[in-house]
């Protein structure tokens, strides 16, 4: 029979702490997409180059990146490493894994806008005195952006997520280690892991809607 009785008082008091893991989950997340995008337009631009030695370990990233799950990429930075010597706390290992995820998923969203802008973009820009690589970085970029910007929210939110995977490396203060922490000493799975649900899910919904109205603000002539 179901006679499980909810204690939400008991979970409530830890909210705080639950907000602080939150806090956490959030910086992780910034951290690997602006580490990701920053790798992610490297990945792109030399996975278009006409040298093979640039696009083949492009390539290799990308296939890795996208065809092997998450949690083994955060596992090779905290374990894999290891066995050569090098050590990364889970902190440093999560944010590693992520931002290897993130590069390899947005490096070819990149690459497909960069094929949506025409090259006489360039060549106008040639045309006017610019150098390629002032080309690039005032023409290209900027509405390489503006196409990929909403796929790239959904990356962002993807990140998010993913930082809960950090509890398999040690992870302890985002919030899915707060909330594990909180689980073992109180056995109140379902209190928690609904709050931190909850917080999850309301945390991803505003990463979306600051996305939209940053979108309306930015391209909306």
């Amino acid at each position: 029979m179901f006679d499980y009785t909810f204690q939400w008082r008991q979970a409530l008091r830890a909210l705080p702490q639950m907000l602080d893991g939150a806090l956490v989950t959030l910086q992780i997340a910034v951290l690997s997409m602006l580490i990701g995008v920053t790798c992610a337009v490297l990945l792109a631009v030399a996975r278009n180059a006409s040298s093979a030695w640039l696009r083949a370990p492009a390539t290799a990233w990308v296939e890795v990146a996208r065809n092997t799950p998450a949690l083994f990429q955060i596992y090779m930075a905290h374990f894999g490493l290891g066995s050569f010597g090098i050590h990364l706390s889970p902190y440093v290992a999560l944010l590693a894994g992520i931002s290897f995820n993130n590069a390899g998923y947005l490096s070819e969203t990149f690459r497909g806008a960069l094929r949506a802008i025409p090259a006489t973009q360039v060549r106008a820009g040639r045309s006017l005195g610019m150098g390629q690589a002032q080309a690039f970085r005032l023409i290209v970029l900027p509405q390489m952006f503006r196409i990929a910007f909403l796929p790239t929210t959904n990356q962002m939110v993807w990140a998010i997520l993913m930082t809960s995977l950090g509890v398999t490396v040690g992870m302890n203060t985002d919030l899915a280690g707060v909330t594990q922490d909180l689980n073992a000493r109180s056995f109140r799975t379902f209190e928690f892991f609904a709050i931190a649900a909850v917080l999850y899910y309301i945390i991803a919904k505003v990463v979306m809607l600051g996305a939209r109205l940053l979108a309306w603000r930015l391209f909306r002539y």
